[in-house]
């Protein structure tokens, strides 16, 4: 039996931060274990340009230990007002990977998002032009549109015109929820990849529903069936370099969970190369990790790998905290309470 794993230090290619006191509450948990980290722009006030983005990245910094050597990667926030000529500026930056595009109302603050990606043509004709990756949340809006079935209905309606319109545009669909979503990953061609989350191989609409609801279970994308959630099983430890990890790690007091109106999202981001490691295990994949966790996504960003190398050990004692610390609220994590058999 395998007691220990060494792995290329992971990085995390989709990572909610929040912003001020909640975001030095939770950004060491990521530094902890990933060199990196692609930071969503999507904040109260979102991050639409390259100067926003540098400023955030600054209090990003500056919220972690003198001596961490954590990259944060920044992202904008796309809009029908962003001008093309922002993406040159993200290109000559530096630090500004990806540009997002949220669909309008599709998720957690994503009201300043598009109506529909023809808003931004001379954007993604820029980004076509210089190889910058749009980043998509792939559900639509409609509300005739089961919520079950948003990303599906994306792909069909959107995301295949969206392509078709510009084939040579470098696009990561984000936290894949679907076999569907797989698939179209897996045919499209190789400027086409996917992150996917740790929850959505974990769980599946059942475990959401079935006993009562689990507000702590509930995000967007909304888990979905079991055979989806083999599909994106099999596709995160088939070493195929398309796919590969992004948490979608988003940190909500514990108070804005358990509410009438609970919000969408699961943290995960301080023990998610654990539940990777105890997935890929299960799964009798555990040497398909270190690609998937920190060779696919650096690739893919072309991005050098990490050096750095970290070890994991297996354990059946470790327990994830129940209850996290979250400035001056609570935050439970994904699986908290729950022991994991790999520690990171």
């Amino acid at each position: 039996m395998t007691d220990t794993l060494t792995i290329t230090q992971p990085d995390d290619w989709h990572l909610h931060l929040r912003d001020g006191a909640y975001m030095a509450a939770v950004v060491n948990n990521s530094a902890r274990c990933f060199g990196r980290a692609l930071v969503m722009p999507n904040l109260a006030d979102p991050i639409r340009t390259v100067a926003d983005a540098a400023k955030y990245r600054e209090r990003i910094m500056r919220a972690l230990p003198p001596k961490s050597t954590f990259e944060p990667l920044m992202t904008l926030y796309l809009t029908a007002e962003t001008p093309a000529s922002e993406v040159d500026v993200a290109l000559k930056s530096g630090f500004v990977l990806a540009v997002k595009l949220f669909p309008a109302g599709a998720t957690t603050l994503s009201d300043s998002g598009l109506q529909s990606w023809r808003e931004a043509i001379p954007v993604l004709e820029s980004m076509q032009k210089s190889g910058m990756v749009l980043s998509i949340h792939g559900e639509v809006t409609d509300p005739e549109v089961d919520i079950f079935d948003r990303e599906k209905v994306f792909i069909d309606r959107v995301l295949t015109k969206l392509v078709d319109a510009f084939p040579g545009l470098r696009i990561v669909l984000e936290h894949l929820s679907t076999k569907e979503a797989v698939s179209f990953v897996e045919a499209a061609g190789e400027n086409v990849a996917g992150t996917i989350t740790a929850h959505h191989l974990l769980l599946n609409r059942n475990d959401l529903l079935v006993g009562g609801i689990k507000p702590h279970f509930y995000c967007l994308p909304i888990v979905k069936t079991e055979q989806d959630r083999q599909a994106l099983l099999k596709a995160a430890t088939s070493g195929n370099s398309k796919f590969f990890l992004g948490t979608d790690s988003a940190p909500h007091p514990r108070s804005e969970k358990e509410a009438a109106i609970g919000k969408a999202g699961i943290y995960s981001a301080g023990h998610a190369i654990s539940l990777y490691a105890d997935l890929f295990d299960s799964a009798g994949e555990l040497d398909k990790l270190e690609g998937f966790a920190s060779f696919y996504g650096a690739d893919f960003y072309r991005l050098p790998r990490n050096t750095t190398k970290v070890t994991l050990e297996k354990s059946n004692s470790e327990v994830i905290p129940a209850v996290l610390d979250y400035h001056d609220q609570e935050l439970i994590p994904l699986k908290g309470g729950e022991t994991v058999n790999w520690k990171g």
